[in-house]
């Protein structure tokens, strides 16, 4: 009975907002999800249908239709049943049936880890987003019931999701212009991946909530009065920030709660459009202005559609205080975005191609397209969702937003691929300037291209986004491959001389077609790739043809002969002791670790063949990689058992901002030894303004301990930042 009338006031609040909702179709999507989780229970132990339910709800809050209603209630019955896609859609439909769909995990694939598990999962919400907005929508209300039933789950389970939280459904969410379900969304993530700051904040807020509201309504009666006085009609709310918003802020200017002054935000919302300069007029002449901190979202919108003045004042006391003022229809879209103007009310199922507010979304779908590798898909996703923006403009007067950070090669890319591909020189403001120029808000820029240039992979260390760095990798890799073909032609040809003929007379007389075929590779230019990269041996390839004939020994090819072979190198990797790293299957390799990014077990690694010392290895995201030889680099995992012994654990440098302050520097030292860490160097450097900045080389068995100890030293009190640094030079 407390489901049916949990259902009943969520119906009543769907005619709240619907003109015509099909109840009927409310009710049997209700009973059939209920008959199909029948015995399930939550980890809370509730009945499992209070999570359909309550997901169904949250959709009601974005006030959407009948058809997305119904995907809440049943998103969970393909996964968690015997119920099939086909199934619903022959029971609810085509439309529910491919929202249900687009929302559910692909749990029944088989991933080699978790994280490509979880691009995949992303990837496939993306096409299916590009397609149809509910999906996203609809899987947001699910993210965000599961995030609030957080509590329930293991602490690893609740690290997961929080952080998956934060690096994709929070920035999707802020992308569709959902606000409210943003910074929920921010904090739930946040109270799980730093309790320790999230409880210390918390408290501070609540110590001073008498205070704060006194003043919060002294500040609201104050402006009420000014904008009355000038016949502005106005409603007024002020809050405090949430605490994410908070935590981000003390970390990034490395500043302690108290000196965080700008927490209380106000909203005027007015009207019409030219009432929102007139307020902000009057509040500037009332309050003396921050300088730099005015920004002018109406003139120029945020890429999801968001539009306010925003500024920061002195306010009374003496007290910083950040107001926005805004519009009626701009605060709607503020607050509930995409769902604030309803695309089915036009019969749209997703934006056209030219609507700018989601050129995102497009651009994602382009990218996803480029990507081979799924995990690079993610990274590439992360990049573009998740970055504060600066916004510039081209020579023609449109403007163009970046992440923070983002360079005129990234402006390149994003006019055309061409243009980015071609790009040999950049203006700025009139002036010329290098490639990696970082882009400031309010840039004219404008780029000057070559034919004969091509992507550079040194460009792959500065741009930052993720359609440059998906296009230049796509690039470097097409030429890579086409050295290799080069290079595995070369030798196979030089093999071929053993037995008195040549690659071109192979080809003519369709030896090297039927050498491809009876490889692993199927196509001669695979095979050709396959022996300049080394993964296959030309004797190997010809003795697919030519069966094995006695020969003297002044004949025999000799490996250390052959010049230009990755082969004679390779043959020295063989054979060694045991090192946790698997080559191709081959376990004995002769493996040496670089010390540029000392990688440990559990980080995403490549192999690069050194002339004489074995074989290297490097975390994918070495700066160094992109300068070593394509044709060196070899694919490299690490064996099942990850986990060194301690005789044989990892250096890692691990650097520690904090304030400088007593006892600290023990409170480090110890979380580190909580943790199972040892740390074998330190040094502690302090600065004039009571900062310190603390260089530990640690000894760790993978990178899950690394990660735990940094988290439980992120959230020591007076600690800023914790990140794993760089240290020494390639070996």
């Amino acid at each position: 009975m407390q489901l049916e009338n949990r259902l009943d006031s969520i119906i009543k609040k769907v005619r709240g907002y619907h003109p015509d909702p099909n109840i009927t179709q409310l009710r049997d999507a209700y009973e059939f999800s209920r008959r199909m989780h029948e015995g399930q229970t939550r980890k809370s132990g509730e009945p499992y249908m209070t999570h359909p339910l309550e997901v169904m709800d949250i959709i009601a809050d974005l006030r959407l239709d009948v058809a997305s209603l119904v995907a809440g209630l049943l998103h969970d019955v393909v996964e968690d049943t015997e119920t099939t896609v086909e199934d619903i859609r022959n029971r609810f439909g085509d439309d529910v049936a491919f929202l249900v769909d687009g929302v559910t995990k692909l749990s029944k694939f088989r991933f080699n880890t978790r994280e490509e598990a979880q691009a995949e999962t992303i990837r496939k919400m993306i096409v299916a987003m590009s397609r149809d907005l509910r999906v996203i929508l609809v899987k947001l209300a699910d993210r965000l019931h599961n995030m609030r039933t957080l509590k329930y789950m293991s602490e690893s389970g609740q690290e997961r999701k929080s952080q998956e939280t934060m690096d994709i459904y929070a920035p999707l969410a802020h992308r569709l212009g959902l606000n409210w379900v943003k910074t929920e969304l921010e904090d739930l993530a946040f109270r799980y991946l730093y309790p320790e700051a999230y409880y210390d904040i918390a408290e501070k807020v609540a110590s001073k909530k008498r205070q704060r509201q006194s003043f919060i309504r002294e500040v609201i009666s104050i402006l009420d009065d000014l904008l009355t006085e000038h016949d502005i009609l106005a409603e007024i709310y002020g809050r405090p920030k949430n605490f994410w918003s908070i935590y981000r802020k003390m970390r990034e200017q490395q500043i302690e709660f108290e000196q965080v002054f700008d927490i209380l935000a106000f909203r005027i919302i007015v009207d019409e459009r030219p009432q929102c300069y007139e307020s902000i007029g009057l509040v500037h002449n009332l309050w003396k202005p921050i300088p730099g901190r005015f920004k002018d979202y109406i003139a120029i919108a945020k890429p999801n559609g968001y539009q306010s003045l925003h500024t920061s004042v002195i306010g009374p006391y003496q007290e910083r205080i950040e107001i926005q003022v805004r519009t009626h229809e701009m605060h709607k879209i503020a607050e509930e975005g995409i769902a604030a103007h309803w695309l089915y009310k036009e019969g749209k199922a997703v934006p056209d191609q030219d609507d700018e507010k989601f050129a995102w979304l497009h651009q994602l779908m382009e990218e996803h397209q480029d990507h081979e590798d799924p995990v690079e898909f993610l990274e590439s996703v992360k990049i573009d969702l998740f970055h504060d923006e600066v916004y510039v403009f081209t020579p023609q007067g449109d403007v163009l937003s970046f992440p923070s950070g983002a360079t005129c090669v990234d402006f390149a890319y994003a006019i055309h691929t061409e243009i980015g591909h071609q790009c040999s020189g950049a203006k700025v403001n009139g002036k010329m300037v290098p490639l990696k120029y970082q882009l400031q808000n309010g840039d004219i820029v404008e780029i000057e291209t070559h034919k004969n240039q091509r992507p550079n992979k040194d460009w792959l260390s500065f741009v930052k986004t993720g359609r440059a760095r998906t296009k230049i990798r796509k690039a470097v890799r097409q030429e890579q491959r086409e050295r290799s073909r080069e290079l595995g032609r070369e030798l196979l040809d030089k093999q071929l001389q053993y037995h008195d003929t040549n690659i071109r007379a192979w080809e003519k007389s369709g030896d090297l077609d039927k050498a491809a075929s009876k490889s692993r590779f199927g196509t001669v230019e695979e095979l050709l790739g396959a022996i300049g990269y080394g993964k296959t041996q030309p004797e190997d390839v010809v003795a697919n043809i030519y069966p094995p004939k006695k020969k003297k020994e002044d004949d025999e090819p000799k490996k250390k002969d052959k010049p230009g072979t990755i082969g004679k190198l390779w043959n020295k990797l063989v054979d060694r002791k045991d090192t946790g790293v698997v080559v191709d299957g081959i376990e004995d390799v002769m493996v040496s670790y670089a010390k540029c990014c000392n990688p440990v077990p559990g980080d995403d690694i490549i192999g690069f063949v050194t002339r004489g010392r074995g074989l290297s290895v490097h975390t994918r995201d070495c700066n160094s990689v992109s300068h070593l030889e394509r044709e060196r680099q070899i694919p490299v995992r690490w064996a099942n058992d990850t986990e060194v012994p301690d005789s044989a654990r990892r250096p890692v440098s691990v650097r520690v901002y904090c304030t400088d302050k007593p006892g600290l520097l023990a409170n480090i030292s110890q979380s580190f030894s909580n943790s199972g860490v040892n740390i074998s160097e330190a040094q502690c450097v302090t600065t004039d303004d009571r900062r310190a900045v603390n260089t530990f080389e640690v000894l760790v068995h993978n990178r899950d301990q690394l990660k735990r100890a940094m988290k439980d030293i992120e959230n020591i009190k007076g600690v800023y930042k914790v990140e794993r640094t760089s240290s020494g030079t390639s070996q």
